[in-house]
């Protein structure tokens, strides 16, 4: 309901209705004193909550940048002399080192076709090798129950792809464009000699044409035989799996990428820095919403806590022993030709000095320190942004009363101050109606 108004509110119409509106306005504007107040405080919490929420955003930044250090701590990079003979894939767990890959045989798969003499199929989408509803394939021994969704060629080799046999299912034709003879073709997933068969309750209806072979090779010469494998992607150390592309030899080279830890600590900077200019804003003068709270200093001294890390032992003790430097601004910078000079040929100082998030090392402490800070629900930030968000829930909920009461009050007033003015307005019509009285009586003896 507005605050301000016509004295049309006032049905009487009295001479005094403009000074009944002022004088409900004036009651009205200060009963809202209080709800104005819990307005901008309400502004306030709504400012530190935006605040917290960009703080907290910048911290899991570098929690995030934690991460991926602790990522590339793990990550290997691998090169091969000859990749049309082998490719490499790394993982966590991979021992550096030089390995000799000699591919013998990429091996072959097992395929089966239809039978001579069973239905011709002209058309597979409406015809079939065989009319039963149901149909059990045996791979190397293992039955599979196979139902196909209709009465189709199509249809059943779907049903046998969708089964969790080791086969491939194909349609093909064997005879002409003017006639077509299609057949089921079957090809085995792994490689070697592989038994498939299909059959439809009364006989059965494949043939092999191919009878796979297993791929062999060798790793550092050995054995002399080779090693038989019915797969051409292979484990051939931990961590390590080749694939076989071609016959003949190459030479794969692991190695520890320091390339990533010296990215993914310029990125730890970066984040770093994020959060300490994020910080700063809430000091001195302009400063933010968080200005004077205990958690910027709080926040701050975890960061600085971080930076100056220190194990005390090894060649690689602190962030600065690797060129991170921590300077006077609270920020890290990182100084390549110091970090290429501690890390060459030093990597398992490096990886000593870091540890990881749940062991030992640089990465443990400061993930402690993250965890106490953000994440997880119970940390200092998320503490904070909880209460602030609760007690502005809390606050709007008055403001919706105080609101109600003023509303109320309002009307209350508008109500008495009708009833005044309309009496008002009812007695000045009586005393014009007595005026004009005397003034006619007063004509008619002056008349005589």
């Amino acid at each position: 309901m507005s605050l301000t108004g016509a004295s049309s509110i006032f049905s009487g119409s009295s001479r005094y209705s403009n000074d009944f509106q002022q004088i409900v306005d004036r009651a009205v504007a200060i009963a809202s004193l209080p709800k104005a107040q819990m307005e901008n405080t309400r502004s306030e919490m709504s400012a530190r909550s935006s605040a917290l929420d960009s703080v907290q955003s910048k911290f899991g930044a570098l929690r995030a940048a934690l991460q991926n250090l602790e990522s590339a701590r793990e990550g290997y990079s691998t090169t091969t002399s000859n990749g049309a003979v082998a490719s490499a894939n790394v993982t966590g767990g991979a021992i550096a080192g030089i390995y000799q890959i000699e591919v013998l045989d990429l091996g072959s798969y097992t395929s089966s076709m239809s039978k001579d003499g069973l239905e011709q199929v002209a058309d597979p989408r409406k015809e079939s090798i065989s009319s039963a509803a149901s149909f059990t394939l045996t791979v190397d021994g293992e039955e599979f129950e196979i139902t196909p969704a209709g009465t189709s060629l199509v249809e059943l080799a779907e049903a046998i792809n969708s089964s969790k046999a080791e086969v491939e299912a194909t349609v093909v034709n064997i005879g002409t464009a003017s006639a077509p003879d299609y057949r089921l073709s079957l090809r085995s997933t792994a490689l070697g000699g592989v038994e498939i068969q299909l059959n439809d309750g009364t006989a059965d209806l494949l043939d092999t044409t191919i009878t796979g072979t297993p791929a062999r090779y060798r790793v550092n010469g050995q054995p002399p035989a080779g090693i038989s494998s019915n797969s051409r992607s292979v484990a051939v150390a931990p961590g390590l799996t080749v694939t076989l592309l071609k016959e003949g030899r190459t030479d794969i080279s692991v190695s520890h990428n320091l390339a990533s830890v010296t990215n993914a600590f310029s990125a730890l900077a970066s984040a770093f820095n994020a959060a300490v200019e994020e910080l700063d804003k809430h000091r001195g003068e302009g400063a933010g919403a968080l200005q004077g709270t205990s958690l910027v200093q709080t926040l701050a001294h975890s960061l600085r806590n971080i930076a100056n890390y220190d194990s005390g032992a090894g060649e690689a003790s602190s962030l600065s022993s690797l060129g991170v430097v921590f300077d006077k601004q609270g920020k890290l910078s990182l100084d390549l030709p110091t970090f290429s000079a501690a890390t060459a040929d030093r990597w398992e100082a490096l990886a000593g000095f870091l540890g990881t998030s749940s062991t030992d090392g640089f990465l443990k402490h400061a993930t402690a320190l993250m965890d106490g800070l953000e994440g997880g629900g119970e940390s200092i930030l998320d503490t904070a942004i909880g209460s602030v968000k609760e007690e502005m829930a809390r606050q709007n909920t008055r403001i919706t009363e105080e609101q109600e009461r003023i509303d109320q009050l309002e009307q209350n007033l508008l109500a008495r101050m009708a009833a005044a003015d309309a009496m008002i307005a009812s007695l000045e019509q009586q005393v014009r109606y007595m005026t004009r009285l005397f003034e006619s009586m007063q004509s008619l003896r002056e008349s005589r």
